[in-house]
């Protein structure tokens, strides 16, 4: 069974770092693109980022994070990380992990897995 498994979340004060993690696991998932939504409180949930789990990994961000975020991933290690610096407190949401054989990017309803999300709290 497919299974995406966050961790990293926390509480950090803006203007800092955190790194998420998603570890990948259950099939193969070397034709998929895995990224990262958030939802914020009271808010729909939204696309972050991107990548490729093809050679030619390409990455996409959000207009929102774009500068600020890196997404990266170890394939030997079937994880993926999503890198946050220069965090600001709207930025506060439940980051989920996502899945799927369709671009994430064109919106939650071509994800074909989700993680079980992991908290990001950015004071002020």
């Amino acid at each position: 069974q497919a299974q995406l498994v966050e961790s990293g979340g926390g509480l950090v004060q803006a203007g800092g770092s955190l790194r998420l993690s998603c570890a990948a696991s259950g099939r193969t998932f070397s034709s998929y693109s895995i990224g990262w939504f958030r939802q914020g409180p009271g808010k729909e949930r939204e696309f972050i980022s991107e990548i490729t789990y093809a050679a030619s990994s390409g990455t996409y961000y959000a207009e929102s994070v774009k500068g600020r975020f890196t997404i990266s991933k170890d394939n030997a290690k079937s994880t993926v990380y999503l890198q946050m610096n220069s965090l600001k407190p709207e930025d506060t949401a439940v980051y989920y992990c996502a899945a799927g054989t369709w671009a994430l990017r064109y919106g939650p309803n071509l994800v074909e897995f989700w993680g079980r999300g992991t908290q990001v709290t950015v004071s002020s």
